[in-house]
């Protein structure tokens, strides 16, 4: 009896070690660009990978603790990615560096995605969300900082302590702020996600305290002029618009909908008011009207961004080797190792570039898995939202746009997607035991 405890109480420890590593993943994913600009400026490139030792680390600690994370659509792209990996140093460009980068993305962190989802809780989602609305406070003061300040300032240095500053471009002399990520699309998928979880409590408001939700609501919205990010505004939308849907769902939260949109107006009304603010809305809208002119109004940006990328993709498929170019070919990294260029040799949208680098046949079947993952998820979502439970209905509507296209070439964009999976796979206990029919195997 004494040995079966102790194996027990063995176990319960293994598996708080895993949660452990995952929030260590979480914070690197969320300070990684702080340390590689500001603290540890000099060990810029390897901070870059700095996740991954982790990640591996976790992939072994679920294996020994018989965590049952591999599934048909996980075992489907690591057996297309190790295939893609020997191929890509017989026929492809045949630099193993680059070939082991690109392999990565699929072998050490798209695992990650099911490990989150089988160790985590609801309780650890809703924990991390609280987290979330904790940390965008000060990140919404550091990047309305950078926005003010000269990029010579300390808060605007870039990667490796670069003097010329880590802003990117903007509109009227305004640069968009990178936060504490490397680059400024992090900031962006920061706060695609604190809205996910501030608009979760304003629609479960009894589990978090009323302060700290007024005031990081203020920061989400404060930080969307100066980001200077369009996709936020869309994502923002799109977020707010599933939770119209999803508390007009709930038989008794539905009087929370008006409420939650009087707020949204009062809020946006009462910071028009300050004199910064309005600066940030100027140059956000000069950004955003000079964009949309260039790319032919909001419904193309819309399109392109989130249809039309997969339609090229499909469109130019055949004119890439049947095999592809080579795992890691695409991606800034890559193409600096083997051009001395941090270009985009295949395409900067990410399907192209999947297509590209595993080849037509490949490439679209792994399309094809990421967005028969998503269908599933989508239908777990519902069935969960007619259950009365809107927490995975909200994630969802960040996951639907950043897991089927999203950019996985850039470690920031990377991470981020693996989290939000995760974390949507969590919120879905009910729905992932095995051997259920609704299990996301």
């Amino acid at each position: 009896m004494e040995v079966n405890n102790l194996h027990i109480s063995q176990k319960q420890n293994n598996f708080k070690a895993i949660k452990i590593g995952i929030w260590l993943y979480f914070l690197l994913l969320i300070f990684e660009g702080a340390l590689r600009k500001w603290f540890l400026s000099e060990f810029a490139n390897p901070i870059l990978l700095i996740r991954d030792p982790l990640a591996i680390w976790l992939i072994l600690q679920a294996y020994r603790n018989k965590i049952s994370f591999i599934n048909n659509f996980l075992f489907y792209i690591l057996a297309i990615t190790i295939i893609s990996f020997v191929i890509t140093l017989f026929f492809g460009h045949g630099n193993f560096w680059v070939d082991l980068y690109g392999a990565r993305i699929f072998i050490i962190h798209f695992p990650l995605i099911f490990i989150i989802g089988k160790v985590f809780t609801k309780e650890d989602v809703v924990l991390v969300g609280k987290c979330l609305l904790w940390l965008s406070i000060p990140m919404a003061v550091l990047i309305i900082a950078q926005f003010f300040s000269p990029q010579t300032a300390w808060v605007n240095k870039g990667v490796g302590n670069d003097t010329n500053g880590g802003g990117f471009s903007g509109a009227m002399g305004y640069l968009r702020p990178p936060g504490t990520f490397s680059f400024t699309s992090g900031t962006s998928s920061f706060f695609c996600l604190v809205g996910v979880f501030v608009f979760y409590f304003w629609a479960v408001s009894s589990e978090i305290s009323g302060l700290l939700l007024l005031v990081s609501s203020i920061a989400l919205f404060i930080s969307i002029p100066f980001t200077i990010s369009r996709s936020l505004v869309f994502q923002i939308l799109i977020t707010f618009g599933f939770v119209l849907f999803g508390l007009n769902r709930l038989k008794s939260e539905k009087s929370k909908a008006f409420i939650f949109v009087l707020f949204v107006i009062f809020l946006l009304f009462a910071l028009s008011s300050f004199d910064f603010f309005s600066t940030g809305i100027e140059v956000f809208k000069t950004r955003f009207d000079r964009a949309n002119e260039a790319e032919g109004g909001i419904e193309s940006v819309f399109l392109d961004r989130y249809l039309g990328g997969m339609i090229n993709a499909l469109y130019n498929s055949m004119n890439q080797p049947f095999f592809g170019l080579g795992l890691g070919y695409g991606t800034n990294v890559g193409s600096t190792i083997l051009t001395n260029k941090a270009v985009f040799l295949i395409s900067e949208g990410e399907l192209g570039r999947l297509i590209g680098e595993f080849g037509p046949l490949f490439g679209i079947i792994l399309i094809i898995l990421r967005l028969s993952i998503t269908a599933r998820l989508c239908r777990f979502a519902w069935k969960s939202l007619r259950n009365q439970d809107i927490l995975p209905w909200i994630i969802l509507s960040y996951a639907i746009f950043i897991f089927p296209q999203g950019g996985l070439s850039q470690p920031t964009s990377l991470g981020f997607c693996v989290l939000v999976m995760g974390l949507l796979i969590a919120s879905l206990k009910t729905f992932q035991l095995s051997g259920r029919k609704d299990s996301i195997e």
